[in-house]
């Protein structure tokens, strides 16, 4: 299904396989770029150096492009950019930051750049940086979020409306159904997250997957407003900011709390309890751990299906 997306990033099929942070090491890139999608290692939970021995895996694992997240206001950033001119990977995903900082930098040395965004404002700026391409996520998604709450369903037709570059859907994709919806809006490709997590190539601990795997609607919520927004499952710890949040906390109460490595301990360690288990709502849709392959196939076939089915309406 050649399109814009495809020809940009030289994939089989419009799909990109979110960087996420503890969840999308060099197992999950590879085994999505070789499934004929666009696979991205999550830079924002590994120092630098750990950085460069997935890329150096993930080149050793696939011969298909793949890309790097890189949240902007990582604490290290000269150092991570580097360290990609460096090794030669010539995709980056920028997010949580402002696009104009390393947008020419990057395509001064070849490298094609994507911004992630929450909303119409940012999807502007960053088109007026000079991004190749942008993507827009509704409020649905997991992980840290847009301050505005604004659906998927209602971002991708005001963000293209007003956008003359690719782009890429993301929030609230898991099937082919969606994908399909997504592009029928005015998307030319879509970004999956949450699915990815549940895959058997994915980084995160075996006990997070089976809680996405277990979750049903309204398993999450988006809190923490007041320091970044972010969609998490409700758990122990989530009791307790909701605990908190009754006292009219500050945001240094807020951060306390919070305290340090909460993500890594709940997704990555497998700390149910105590620790931060980022997901999207469409984690309610997903009832199986499966290889990624098999999650691209069948994605692939259902949005086909669906293409068919809707234009013979």
């Amino acid at each position: 299904m050649p399109n814009k997306i495809t020809q940009l990033f030289n994939i089989q099929y419009p799909i990109i396989q979110a960087g996420m942070i503890w969840n999308s090491g060099w197992k999950l890139a590879s085994a999505a770029s070789n499934a004929g999608i666009l696979g991205l290692i999550g830079a924002g939970s590994m120092y630098p150096e750990v950085l460069r021995e997935h890329i150096q895996k993930c080149k050793k694992a696939t011969d298909k492009p793949f890309g790097i997240n890189v949240p902007m206001l990582y604490p290290n950033i000269e150092e991570i950019m580097n360290i990609i001119v460096e090794e030669e990977v010539k995709i980056v995903f920028t997010s949580a930051g402002n696009p104009k900082t390393w947008t020419k930098w990057l395509q001064d040395k070849g490298i094609t750049v994507v911004h992630v965004v929450s909303s119409v404002k940012f999807a502007l700026k960053a088109q007026e940086a000079g991004v190749d391409a942008i993507v827009a996520e509704g409020f649905e998604a997991g992980g840290h979020n847009g301050r505005d709450e604004t659906t998927t369903l209602t971002l991708i037709p005001m963000v293209r409306e007003q956008l003359h570059i690719p782009l890429i859907a993301a929030g609230g994709i898991a099937t082919g159904k969606a994908m399909l919806a997504c592009m029928v809006l005015g998307a030319d490709g879509v970004q999956v997250g949450s699915r990815f997590v549940a895959s058997e190539e994915s980084s995160a601990h075996q006990a997070f997957k089976q809680v996405v795997v277990d979750a049903k609607e309204g398993d999450t919520q988006l809190t923490l407003k007041e320091l970044a927004p972010v969609r998490l499952v409700k758990n122990k710890f989530y009791s307790q900011l909701q605990e908190l949040y009754k006292t009219s906390p500050t945001p240094e109460q807020l951060k306390e709390l919070l305290g340090r490595a909460r993500a890594k301990k709940g997704m990555f360690e497998g700390d149910l309890e105590d620790g931060e288990l980022e997901i999207g709502q469409i984690a309610g849709l997903i009832h199986d751990i499966k290889p990624v392959a098999q999650i691209v196939k069948e994605m692939v076939q259902e949005f086909e299906l669906a293409k068919s089915t809707v234009s013979s309406l």
